[in-house]
């Protein structure tokens, strides 16, 4: 089963994205905090407090501690490929190619996972609201912002190509005033796929 959302006001969501990776471990250095942390393996404070409860108070941690921290390897493979073959789909009408944005591909994530939780295929999110109160919730600022999703696509390529051959979608793709790009992956407990794809022209 896959499915496509557009919209007329140029923003889409796809959804694709559980991680099931086993988390790795890693060992507090000194003058590590959770932030650094967090930044250096591109994900979130509050994702390594819920991955480590014997961590009583965040702003307290010691060298040598082993802290977990999420896999995404296999997750931010797949989604570097779809940044690649938009930029690749951009390149073809003269358009300059989309930086990643590790903090905005988060956020597709959450979404992907969030339509995952609660049973959903929309641009509006129960827990988040619209897109732009997303986004600007999870600290990003932008003056323009567009979304992609989609879900049952298998690979990076299938999804491109469905986006591709939706005239919403491609437009977002084809946006001439985004500049950054995220995408998130989430796949349900049967390995279903969700796919999101946040664009931003920052402020």
């Amino acid at each position: 089963m896959k499915k496509i959302i557009s919209t007329a006001l140029l923003f889409t969501m796809l959804a694709a994205t559980d991680v099931s990776a086993q988390n790795l471990s890693y060992t507090v250095q000194p003058g590590d905090t959770l932030w650094r942390i967090a930044v250096n393996n591109e994900t979130g404070v509050s994702e390594l407090v819920s991955l480590n409860p014997q961590i009583a108070n965040p702003n307290l941690i010691y060298a040598g501690q082993k802290i977990s921290v999420p896999n995404l390897q296999d997750v931010k493979t797949q989604e570097t490929e779809v940044i690649r073959l938009v930029n690749v789909e951009r390149s073809k009408v003269g358009l300059g190619p989309l930086t990643s944005n590790w903090q905005l591909s988060r956020v597709a994530r959450y979404k992907s996972q969030d339509m995952i939780n609660k049973n959903y295929f929309s641009h509006i999110s129960p827990t988040y609201g619209s897109p732009f109160a997303m986004m600007e919730n999870f600290g990003l600022t932008f003056s323009s912002a567009g979304e992609n999703i989609a879900m049952g696509q298998r690979t990076a390529q299938e999804v491109v190509t469905s986006w591709m051959n939706s005239p919403g979608h491609r437009a977002n793709i084809l946006n001439a005033s985004y500049t950054q790009i995220g995408v998130g992956l989430a796949r349900t407990s049967t390995g279903v796929p969700y796919w999101t794809q946040e664009f931003i022209k920052p402020l």
